[in-house]
């Protein structure tokens, strides 16, 4: 007979080992399907992972993808240290892109323009995320359903641009016009998409995770979330927090709009985000809200996006499998993250 019992401390290594034990559990259990569909699993696998890290042009596919993952794991990880809910980044990425796109089309030199796109996705994601920010501080409304809902508003409103005043009137193709050449970031190595904005987001990481450690605002999110009534005791005021971390995490996930903007496609069209804003949260909770850790976990979520299509080509598996797999690895790390509470105890039976 077993029982769960509270934990009264955590090893370290345990916490290091959840998000590994997660990523095991979630292929074992994906590998079921692999099977089900006909194909060998370790060679469906191997065909994945080979076709997202086997050579120096796979690597750079697979880290170009996992640039705007890490921006916005970066930006879930954040408002969830001060618990505030943010499940807006989709929303606020593509707000991000929109802006970059209307200052990257105008004239300018390079380095103003590169900088210009950067201030005004991050600040077009901020405003997004400060709607359900403010809905919770001044209306006490779920800042989960209001986020949430949020980005369908956006994504139609970036429709309704790239149907309507956007939209190419030479081939009839919903897309905006194209950003200026000298708005493109710079190709980091020739032959490849690898952009300067995978740079940036490697770098953000660990400033974030500084921020969070590291200063007065940091500390002010991370006590927030904790207990926000003893912050409030304590001379915080928890409510400017909260705000303060919207804006910061509606910036981030703007970013990884305009990194997609300035890197990858040159203009915004309506499948510009395959949804890496709901792959952000799944980033973030693998991560265990760590901003050090989300740069491994974007990596593995991006090495499974870019593999699945040469895995499919290659097996017959359906590219689906990636979308299955990012889905149980955050159920997995969900039960995962039980076991830091709690640990299984068994117990003698009763006479």
């Amino acid at each position: 007979m077993f029982r769960l019992e509270v934990r009264t401390s955590t090893p370290a290594w345990f916490n290091l080992a959840l998000p590994l034990l997660a990523i095991a559990a979630t292929l074992v259990l994906c590998s079921g399907l692999i099977a089900l569909a006909g194909a060998g699993v370790l060679e469906a696998y191997g065909v994945m992972f080979t076709a997202s890290l086997g050579d120096s042009y796979a690597i750079t596919e697979t880290m170009v993808r996992a640039a705007p993952m890490i921006f916005t794991g970066l930006a879930v990880a954040v408002a969830f240290r001060a618990k505030f809910w943010n499940i807006g980044a989709e929303g606020q990425l593509l707000a991000g892109a929109v802006a970059s796109c209307f200052v990257g089309a105008i004239p300018m030199p390079g380095p103003l323009a590169m900088l210009l796109m950067a201030v005004a996705g991050a600040a077009a994601g901020a405003a997004v995320a400060l709607v359900p920010a403010t809905l919770r501080v001044k209306f006490k409304v779920d800042d989960v359903v209001s986020s949430l809902l949020l980005n369908s508003v956006i994504y139609y409103a970036l429709m309704a641009l790239i149907e309507g005043p956007w939209k190419d009137s030479f081939s009839g193709y919903p897309i905006s016009p194209p950003i200026e050449d000298s708005a493109n970031f710079p190709v980091l190595l020739e032959g490849t998409r690898l952009h300067l904005g995978v740079v940036v987001a490697l770098i953000a990481a660990p400033v974030i995770w500084f921020l969070i450690v590291r200063t007065t605002l940091g500390f002010r999110i991370r006590v927030t979330g904790e207990n926000p009534e003893a912050a409030r005791y304590g001379g915080i005021h928890v409510e400017r927090v909260l705000i303060s971390t919207a804006l910061l995490s509606g910036a981030l996930a703007g970013l990884a709009g305009v990194g997609e903007v300035g890197g990858v496609h040159f203009q915004v069209m309506s499948d510009i985000s395959p949804g890496y804003g709901y792959s952000g949260i799944v980033v973030a909770m693998l991560a265990r809200l760590n901003p050090l850790g989300v740069v491994p976990a974007a990596i593995f979520l991006a090495a499974v996006m870019t593999g699945a299509e040469a895995m499919s080509r290659a097996t017959g598996v359906p590219a689906f499998l990636s979308d299955v797999i990012q889905g149980t690895a955050l159920l997995a790390m969900l039960v995962a993250l039980l076991f830091t509470a709690y640990r299984i105890r068994r117990v003698g039976a009763a006479r």
